[in-house]
């Protein structure tokens, strides 16, 4: 098995005949390409499943486009998708609000605790909830709260994908889940998010161990923090070598990888 990481929460998976993306979404610091796909054009014909944690941007802004190309199929919270006029409609990933206009030809959607099995893949969704995101402009600020009216954090849903007789568990973005991850028990990779110490929005480096020590992984691959958005080349700062040397106190393997580093597992 070999994992791609692409920044923020985006990962390529390739094994034996499946090559599945989790969260393609865009980069979000203008500079250097507003919302330009973080996974490669290169990479997209052969895909064939993509997993997506909610509806932000920088998570799912090129999943339908990806799957109209490589016919992959989505796999979602099933608050991600409307039925409208008989069809079943994918929250729009280039719409503002909640707009549900996209259709997908191959979709499997599923809730917070539940199985399905899709081509061979067992999957479970794991519960997860996007904090707060405040976005500062100068001397304006503004805090976007995930909820009913708001498109933040939308669909938030983790996932934990039993692929070729290995355990992946990507949290996407969250904060931690104390009871809820008790029956998560020894995966063979977790990915989780460790940029929330100063926006929020997602678990902090403390949380992160917090969640290894309950969920004890045989690897740990820190993801979404030291990220680009808007004016800022980092907008969620996170010291990922103190993460790595605690994890590491723990008997358990981490990889820090950079964007476009690959790891054979």
């Amino acid at each position: 098995m070999n994992i791609t990481f692409y920044g923020y929460n985006t990962f390529v998976v390739k094994s034996k005949d499946k090559k599945i993306v989790i969260d393609p979404g865009g980069g979000l610091y203008f500079f250097k390409g507003w919302l330009k796909s973080l996974i490669p054009l290169s990479e997209w014909d052969d895909i064939t499943h993509i997993f997506v944690t909610h509806g932000d941007p920088d998570h799912y802004w090129y999943a339908d486009r990806i799957a109209e190309k490589s016919s992959a199929s989505i796999i979602c919270n099933k608050t991600m998708i409307q039925e409208i006029d008989g069809k079943p409609l994918l929250l729009g990933p280039r719409n503002r609000g909640l707009a549900f206009t996209t259709e997908v030809d191959n979709l499997h959607t599923i809730a917070p605790f539940e199985t399905i099995k899709v081509d061979d893949m067992d999957i479970t969704g794991v519960k997860t909830a996007h904090g707060p995101l405040t976005i500062k402009l100068g001397p304006f600020s503004k805090t976007l709260k995930p909820g009913p009216k708001e498109r933040i954090g939308w669909g938030s849903i983790g996932f934990e994908i039993r692929l070729d007789s290995k355990v992946i568990i990507n949290l996407g973005d969250t904060l931690i889940h104390r009871e809820e991850w008790k029956t998560i028990n020894s995966p063979d990779i977790l990915m989780t998010p460790i940029g929330g110490g100063k926006v929020h929005n997602t678990m902090d480096e403390d949380e992160a161990l917090e969640t290894v020590e309950m969920i004890k992984p045989k690897l740990v691959i820190p993801c979404h923090y030291n990220c680009s958005a808007f004016h800022k080349k980092n907008a969620n700062p996170a010291d990922e070598i103190y993460f790595y040397d605690e994890v590491r106190k723990m008997g358990v393997n981490c990889a820090l990888l950079e964007v476009n580093e690959s790891i054979e597992i």
